[in-house]
């Protein structure tokens, strides 16, 4: 279950719009016969964290989902998780239970589910949205396609959207084609497909805010910390750092903590809204260690003056 340090250290995510849930597994928590921890988490699409749970060994991230948002206020959110986590329990959990939406990528590990989608009458629809970036070496055209679905056998889906993703690389040329399906219980009156093709994208805030971040800045996937709690009480304080200084105003992560290195003593106290404690004349003066008073030292002994009569003639 989710709780304790991770839920001190993270933010509300009430009255927020989107909600990515998704796992990362710390590398270097490896040891002997024990596998590496296997961290869950949630991220606002703001890009703050809210919390995060470790995955039982014997366990996996499908059954652990639920106890990682349950305790949350998720009224009018829309969740954003990827294919493992398109699950009916997970979608009634999230609509009856939280009150929130869903919206959810569909592989071939729901094969039945995706051949439904697969076989929709996609080159009918009217309703599309193109969007186009450039960045991380590559151009990508993104085509978003709209449905409204009934009697798809999963609880309460109202919309099936097909994404088709044109990448070109801009150092080979190279061009690669993907197609994501996503079902959703937003109607066509609270997602158009504008607002939904920003609710798929915002899935990727998670992977490009928290973990990318984690392994960059603080070389999460180096860290030897292996026993017991060890693992997920410093990947949340990693998120927290993170948190801190984004609610600061620093889009760059790294950037902040070169910044907060510099006055080490002060600047991360501020940034959390401490100051330094400031000390008297009369504190500083107590808690001084009394100096010793020098003692005079005592004056050379001079021999007297020779007169010039008395000076020694030396026989060559």
């Amino acid at each position: 279950m989710s709780g304790g340090l991770a839920d001190l250290l993270g933010c509300d995510p009430s009255g927020v719009d989107t909600l990515a849930v998704d796992g990362k597994s710390a590398r270097g928590s490896r040891h002997d016969g024990t596998p590496a921890a296997h961290l869950l988490a949630a991220m606002t699409g703001d890009g703050l964290t809210v919390t995060q749970l470790r995955v039982p060994d014997k366990s996996n991230v499908i059954t652990c989902s639920a106890g990682l948002l349950a305790p949350f206020d998720l009224t009018g959110v829309t969740v954003t998780a990827d294919a493992l986590h398109a699950q009916r329990g997970h979608a009634r959990f999230l609509v009856e239970d939280k009150e929130a939406h869903y919206a959810l990528c569909v592989k071939k590990n729901q094969a039945g589910l995706y051949e439904r989608l697969h076989t929709l009458p996609w080159t009918e629809v009217t309703a599309k949205f193109y969007n186009r970036s450039e960045g991380h070496g590559r151009k990508e055209t993104r085509v978003v396609q709209v449905l409204t679905v009934d009697g798809l056998d999963f609880p309460h889906a109202s919309q099936a959207a097909r994404v088709v993703r044109h990448r070109t690389c801009l150092k080979t040329g190279r061009c690669s084609r993907e197609t994501v399906y996503v079902i959703t219980d937003l109607t066509s009156q609270e997602a158009f497909p504008q607002r939904l093709a920003k609710i798929i994208r915002s899935q990727w805030v998670i992977e490009n805010r928290l973990h990318f971040v984690r392994d960059t800045a603080f070389l999460e996937d180096a860290s030897k910390v292996r026993t017991q709690h060890g693992p997920e009480n410093m990947a949340t304080l990693r998120s927290f750092a993170i948190n801190r200084l984004r609610a600061a105003g620093h889009h760059n992560i790294a950037a902040g903590l070169r910044e907060m290195s510099y006055e080490p003593f002060t600047r991360p106290l501020a940034l959390l809204g401490l100051r330094w404690p400031a000390r008297t004349h009369e504190q500083s003066d107590t808690l001084k260690p009394p100096c010793p008073q020098p003692q005079p030292q005592p004056q050379p002994q001079l021999p007297p003056a020779v007169r010039a009569s008395e000076q020694p003639v030396w026989q060559l």
